[in-house]
C-alpha cells in the first residue's frame, strides 16, 4: 500500500518503473482509473493487493523448512519492492515496455508464476537442500488435506482469473469456463504421465494437474477459447509433470515443486497465447499463430517470458546473496530438525503427547536432537492393555 501499488501501476517513468505519485494511496481518489475504468479505483487496488500478495507466498513453497523467518521477511519486502514492481508495470501499466509491445498476460502468468518460480528456484539453489533428503522419505504430510486445499484454490482461482476482466461480462465468463476447463484437462494429463510413469494413477498427481492447468491457463485465459484451453491444459499437465520427474535428476531441493508447476506451467500458459489467442474471443488481444496472426504474437510472448525468467532470477539471487551477507538466510540444523514452527514461533500443529504450554516451554530451551534420531524422541509410549 505504501509504495508498491504507485511503482506498479502509477505514473510511468522511463517505460519501465511508475512514479511515487499514489505513495500510500493518495491523489488517487475514489473514483475510475483509466487502467481500470470499469470498477472503483480502490477495488482495483484491493484486487492487486492480492497478486501482490500471493506471488511472494509461492515462492516460500521452494524453500520451505529452510529459511529464517527474519530473512524471509525482509526478502519478500524487498523482492516486492525491486521485482514484482517491475514487472508489473511491464506487463500491466500503460506505458511499461512489454504493455506498449503488445506481450499478454491476462491474469498473471509472467507477472506471478513465472516470476515466483525462478524466484523459487533462485532460493533453494542458494540455500541448499533441506537436511536428510536422502536419508529418510518426505512424502505428504495429509493427503485429504491435501485435496481440501487444492479444491480451495480452484475455487479462489476464478476469481483472480474471471476478475481479471474487471466486470460482468462476456471476457470473465470466458475466463471462468477455460479456467476450469484447462485444470480439468491438466489433471487428465497428469494422470496419464503418472500412469505412464509408474503403472498407477496417483491422487497427488491429480492435485498437482490440476494446479498446474490453472497456472497455465492464467495468462490465456481470457484470450482463448474452452478448446484451445483443453489443449493448454493437457500439455501443461503433461510437461509440468515430466519437470517435477526431472527435479530429482537435477539435484536442486524444491520442496512444494514451485519450479515445475509454476515456472514451467506459466511458461506453457504464456507461450500458448501466441498460439491460440483469438481477437473473436477478446479484441482487445491479438491474433495467434492458429487465428491467422503468424509468429509475431509469439515472438512478443518469447521476449516477456525470457525477460521474466532472467530479471526475476538474477534479481533473486542478488537480494539473497545480500540477505546471507547481513543477517543470514537458513536456520540452523538443531532448529530445521525440530521444525521451524517450535523452534521459530512456539507452535505446534499437533500436540499429541503433551500440552501447549508444555510444548512452548521445550521450544525455550536449547533444541538437542538425540541421539538416536528426533522422530524416536517423539514416539509415544506404547499403550497397554489390561486383560481380563
Amino acid at each position: 500500500m505504501l509504495a508498491v501499488y504507485s511503482l506498479a501501476f502509477g505514473p510511468d517513468v522511463g517505460h519501465v518503473i511508475g512514479s511515487l505519485k499514489f505513495a500510500g494511496l493518495n491523489n488517487i481518489g475514489g473514483g475510475g482509473m483509466a487502467l481500470a475504468p470499469t470498477v472503483p479505483v480502490f477495488a482495483f487496488v484491493v484486487f492487486q493487493l492480492f497478486f501482490a500478495a500471493i506471488t511472494p507466498a509461492i515462492i516460500t513453497g521452494a524453500f520451505a523448512e529452510r529459511m529464517k523467518f527474519s530473512a524471509f521477511a525482509v526478502f519478500t519486502a524487498l523482492w516486492l519492492l525491486c521485482i514484482y514492481t517491475s514487472l508489473a508495470h511491464w506487463v500491466w501499466a500503460p506505458g511499461g515496455w512489454l504493455h506498449d509491445l503488445g506481450a499478454l498476460d491476462f491474469a498473471g502468468g509472467t507477472v506471478v508464476h513465472i516470476s515466483s518460480g525462478v524466484a523459487g528456484l533462485a532460493a533453494v539453489l542458494v540455500l541448499g537442500k533441506r537436511h536428510g533428503l536422502k536419508g529418510k522419505p518426505m512424502v505428504p504430510h495429509n493427503i485429504p488435506l491435501t485435496i481440501l486445499g487444492a479444491g480451495m484454490l480452484w475455487f479462489g482461482w476464478f476469481g483472480f482469473n474471471a476478475g481479471s476482466a474487471l466486470g460482468a461480462n462476456n471476457i470473465a465468463a470466458t475466463a471462468f469456463l477455460t479456467t476450469n476447463t484447462a485444470a480439468g484437462a491438466a489433471m487428465l494429463g497428469w494422470v496419464l504421465m503418472d500412469y505412464r510413469r509408474q503403472g498407477k494413477p496417483s491422487t497427488m498427481g491429480a492435485v498437482s494437474g490440476a494446479i498446474a492447468g490453472l497456472v497455465a491457463i492464467t495468462p490465456a485465459a481470457g484470450y482463448v477459447s474452452p478448446l484451445a484451453a483443453v489443449c493448454i491444459g493437457l500439455v501443461a499437465g503433461m510437461i509440468c509433470s515430466m519437470a517435477v520427474n526431472i527435479k530429482w535428476k537435477s539435484g536442486y531441493d524444491d520442496a512444494l515443486d514451485v519450479v515445475g508447476v509454476h515456472a514451467v506451467g506459466g511458461v506453457v500458459g504464456a507461450l500458448a497465447i501466441g498460439i491460440f489467442a483469438a481477437t473473436a474471443v477478446n479484441p482487445a488481444g491479438a491474433n495467434g499463430l492458429l487465428a491467422g496472426g503468424g509468429l509475431i504474437l509469439l515472438g512478443k510472448q518469447l521476449l516477456a517470458v525470457v525477460t521474466a525468467i532472467g530479471f526475476s532470477f538474477g534479481g533473486s539471487w542478488v537480494l539473497l546473496r545480500l540477505i546471507d551477507a547481513t543477517i543470514g538466510l537458513r536456520v540452523t540444523h538443531a532448529e530445521e530438525h525440530a521444525g521451524l514452527d517450535l523452534a521459530l514461533h512456539e507452535e505446534a500443529g499437533y500436540a499429541f503427547m503433551e500440552s501447549r504450554p508444555a510444548v512452548r516451554k521445550q521450544a525455550r530451551r536449547p533444541i538437542k536432537i538425540p541421539a538416536a534420531g528426533l522422530m524416536s524422541s517423539l514416539e509415544p509410549e506404547p499403550i497397554k492393555v489390561r486383560s481380563n
